[in-house]
Formats: structure tokens, C-alpha cells, sequence
């Protein structure tokens, strides 16, 4: 493949890419490993919005001690990151989520509105949780037609005041990733694709715990809790705070993913 051809607007101070492959992985970016002509092996990631947002994320989580890959170059929706592997090192992840989530900021939000996947995730400031939770990660989603309309009467019921008898008004504002799984680890050491705002930590702890299928190994969460445990009654806000990605997953893939939004409302009683 002609590295040169393929790659238009290769960011300018960054030596050219001798080879290009695919390299799998991400549901919204589209990635690609590259050989630059210094020898250097690089991850190249052409977003669907502007890169800078994504790397204004990693930035704030290399800040807060979170072993993310280096930005190498930014080009309008191109990012250039610098290449990883090696040996696992879960617990030691464990260990830098957890003080991730001890840094703090004032309010629940953002400098500025950023991406979760496809779509802008609002991040305007706000000083008590459950309204920031239910307008910038509820009601935000609601005016897709990718929502059934039936589950958009819910959700809005739901909006108008039962999430907000379910979540604690002033929990701490951590610093959290935003979209914290599996699949947004490299090799058990590494963390890509933030999501970032100040929020409650359990809202990453919800998207952390939610997948059965591919679950964080046990190391990881002994290190997380030795340093900061989990509360005794986080499950009784577990599907609260997961319906922001069901609702993503919705607006993202479609009708296979309604089942499981419906099942938690059902559960919730909306």
C-alpha cells in the first residue's frame, strides 16, 4: 500500500509513513498502525469529529497519572498516538483509575463539550448531580429518532424526577473516563478513547461493571477498591447510572441494542 497517497493531510513536523495496515478494534474512529520513515511505529485514528476534543482527554487523564498513549501530532480529525504493547498490568490500572477518580474539580462538567462516540456529550457546568445527570446524560439522547418513542415518554417521566429521588445531589465531581471498559485498554496497562467530565465516580463504575462478557480481571478491582472501595449500596444506582450507554449503545447500533435499555427500565420500575 502507498503510505504517501493514502494518508492526505499527514500533520506537518511529523517525518511521513513508510508502511500502513489495518489495526482492529474501535466502533467509531477508524484506526490504522503505520511505520513512520524514522522507524517509529504509530497508531493513526481519523475520528468522526475533531481530534483535538479526543486529545484534550487523554491529556487530562496523563495529568492525573493515567498511563495513556502519547499524542504525537494532532490534524483536524487525525490523530497520531504513539504505539504500545507489552505485559498486562491490571492491578497496576486498577491503582490509576482509582486515583483518576480522586481528582477532583469544582462542579460536575467540562471545559468544553467533547464526544461520546459519534454524538456531543454536553458538559455544562452544573452544581448538583442528579440534574446534571438526567439533562446532559439522559435527556440529551432523547430527541434521536433512533429512540423509540415509548422509551422517550419513559425516560423523560424519569427525568422529571424519579432519577433525581435515586442519585445523591453533591457527590464528589471526580475526574472519570467516561466510557471506561474493556475494549478501551490496551495490553491490561494502557487507557484510549476517553469520555471525560467531573462526575460521580460510579458513573464510570456503572460502565466498568456492565459488561458480563468482558469483564475486568479481578486484579484490577482488588487494586481499585484497596485503594478507594466501592460503596456497600452502589448497586442500588447501578442501572440509574447505566443508562446513559444504553442509551449510546441505541443511538449507536440500533434496535439489537433496545432489549437491554427496556429491561433496566422495567427493572427500575419506569
Amino acid at each position: 500500500m502507498d503510505a504517501a497517497t493514502t494518508l492526505d493531510g499527514w500533520p506537518a513536523g511529523l517525518p511521513a509513513p513508510a508502511t500502513l495496515e489495518p489495526l482492529g478494534g474501535g466502533w467509531v474512529g477508524h484506526t490504522r498502525l503505520a511505520t513512520l520513515s524514522d522507524g517509529r511505529r504509530v497508531v493513526v485514528k481519523d475520528c468522526p469529529y475533531p481530534a483535538a476534543v479526543e486529545a484534550d482527554g487523554l491529556a487530562a487523564l496523563r495529568r492525573a497519572g493515567v498511563p495513556t498513549p502519547e499524542v504525537l501530532a494532532v490534524a483536524d480529525t487525525r490523530l497520531v498516538l504513539e504505539y504500545l504493547d507489552g505485559p498486562p498490568d491490571w492491578a497496576g490500572l486498577g491503582t490509576a483509575v482509582a486515583r483518576m477518580h480522586r481528582c477532583t474539580g469544582p462542579r460536575y462538567g467540562w471545559h468544553l463539550d467533547n464526544r461520546g462516540g459519534r454524538f456531543v456529550q454536553p458538559n455544562g457546568w452544573l452544581d448538583d448531580w442528579p440534574t446534571f445527570f438526567a439533562e446532559h446524560r439522559v435527556r440529551t439522547h432523547l430527541s434521536d429518532p433512533a429512540i423509540p418513542a415509548a422509551i422517550v415518554t419513559r425516560l423523560q417521566r424519569a427525568c422529571d424526577g424519579p432519577i433525581q429521588e435515586s442519585l445523591p445531589s453533591r457527590p464528589v465531581p471526580s475526574l472519570t473516563h467516561g466510557d471506561l471498559w474493556l475494549g478501551n485498554t490496551v495490553a491490561g496497562r494502557w487507557v484510549i478513547d476517553p469520555e471525560v467530565s467531573f462526575a460521580d465516580r460510579e458513573l464510570d463504575l456503572s460502565c466498568m461493571l456492565g459488561s458480563s462478557t468482558h469483564p475486568f480481571p479481578p486484579e484490577f478491582w482488588e487494586a481499585y477498591e484497596h485503594d478507594w472501595p466501592i460503596p456497600d449500596d452502589f448497586d442500588d444506582r447501578r442501572r440509574v447510572l447505566g443508562l446513559h450507554h444504553r442509551l449510546l449503545q441505541v443511538r449507536h447500533f440500533g434496535d439489537r441494542s433496545v432489549p437491554a435499555l427496556l429491561a433496566d427500565l422495567d427493572a427500575l420500575g419506569w
